[in-house]
């Protein structure tokens, strides 16, 4: 198995995901493949077959410290299903500012920068997320759904 090639699948598989986020969020296809958790399922899938796949861990490793923690990654199995996670939940968390927004009556502009932060920068872009939705909810911009 070739685990450069799924690394890079992994890592610009989800891109074209975050620019429908990013520029058609609205679109039928947005929904059907990103909030209705196709694309998201996939990920889970693939990481629990690389999971069941992968060797086992070498010894000391584990997460019970920061350097077992760091042990884990002697097997480059390790390493890509943490990659695989990371682009899992940065992606599911991105999918939600969208929805999220959307029912508080945000524009979608507001969390564009939101969305590339949660690409590149994870818990940043979610931060970045809750500020906008705190300044616009305190200058009055919202409109909050029940």
């Amino acid at each position: 198995m070739n685990l450069e090639l799924l690394y890079s699948i992994a890592g610009l598989g989800v891109l074209p995901a975050w620019a429908l986020l990013a520029f058609a969020p609205g679109w039928v296809w947005t929904d059907r493949l990103i909030h209705r958790v196709w694309l998201p399922t996939l990920l889970c899938a693939s990481w629990a077959a690389l999971y069941w796949m992968r060797p086992a861990t070498p010894d000391g490793s584990g997460l019970g410290s920061l350097a077992a923690f760091m042990a884990l990654f002697a097997n480059p199995y390790s390493a890509l299903l943490f990659w695989i996670q990371l682009n899992t939940w940065d992606l599911f968390i991105g999918a939600w500012q969208v929805r999220d927004a959307r029912r508080r009556g945000i524009r979608h502009g507001w969390i564009i920068p939101g969305l590339l932060g949660t690409l590149l920068l994870g818990p940043i872009g979610l931060l970045m997320y809750f500020a906008v939705r705190g300044v616009l909810r305190r200058e009055g911009s919202l409109h909050e759904a029940a």
